[in-house]
């Protein structure tokens, strides 16, 4: 968690005895999730302390600075036998207890998948690669565009919905190697393929692309 704090009209020297001395002086500009909580106790705490004084702990109730959540995974796999709770469960957690004690409804911005905006800005990013590649050529004049872009993930609610949100040129495919387990398809978020592992997918894309 990291929390921007303004400046203000001090001097290097009194901003450092009254930050060694006070640990709420500063008025924090804005929180920034970015890596998931381990103690969610007390990180809930600080953040509703912070954000329902404006940023200033211990003062009157006040705007609600701007919040940012790096990313909004409900659950996500790791070496456990069953799923961890992600980013995306903190911020439900943070969100229920600031409306409970806050007049206001909590406002914040998450981003990473499933928001269609990852998916836009990689296309961007490989379309200047592209066009960076001294084999590249335009047609006509024109653009090159990517006929199809692949997301192999093991997560429907997440890899598989933001691909299907950002449409063509994305391929989804769904992987059974993390949160996805089932036999057929996932019901709310079907990918176009449905393969075993990441192995399999790349095969798949290999002979689809007919590359040897």
């Amino acid at each position: 968690m990291v929390l921007n704090k303004l400046d203000g009209n001090q001097s290097s020297k009194s901003k450092h005895t009254a930050l060694s001395n006070d640990p709420c002086s500063q008025r924090v500009a804005a929180v920034f999730v970015v890596s998931d909580s381990v103690d969610w106790s007390r990180d809930i705490q600080v953040l509703c302390d912070i954000l329902r004084t404006g940023g200033l702990p211990g003062k009157e109730i006040a705007h609600q600075p701007p919040l940012f959540f790096a990313n909004d995974d409900l659950a996500y796999q790791a070496l456990f036998p069953s799923e961890r709770l992600g980013m995306g469960a903190f911020r439900i957690a943070v969100e229920s207890v600031f409306n409970a004690i806050h007049p206001a409804a909590l406002k914040y911005t998450s981003y990473g998948k499933p928001n269609p905006s990852v998916f836009k800005n990689a296309e961007t990013v490989l379309m200047h690669v592209l066009q960076s590649c001294p084999t590249n050529h335009q047609v006509d004049g024109r653009k090159q565009f990517f006929k199809t872009l692949y997301m192999i993930g093991d997560n429907p609610s997440v890899d598989i919905k933001g691909a299907r949100q950002a449409g063509s040129p994305w391929f989804s495919i769904l992987t059974r190697t993390g949160v996805f387990k089932g036999k057929e398809n996932h019901d709310d978020f079907p990918a176009d393929l449905v393969v075993d592992t990441v192995e399999e997918a790349v095969d798949y894309i290999l002979s689809k692309e007919c590359i040897s």
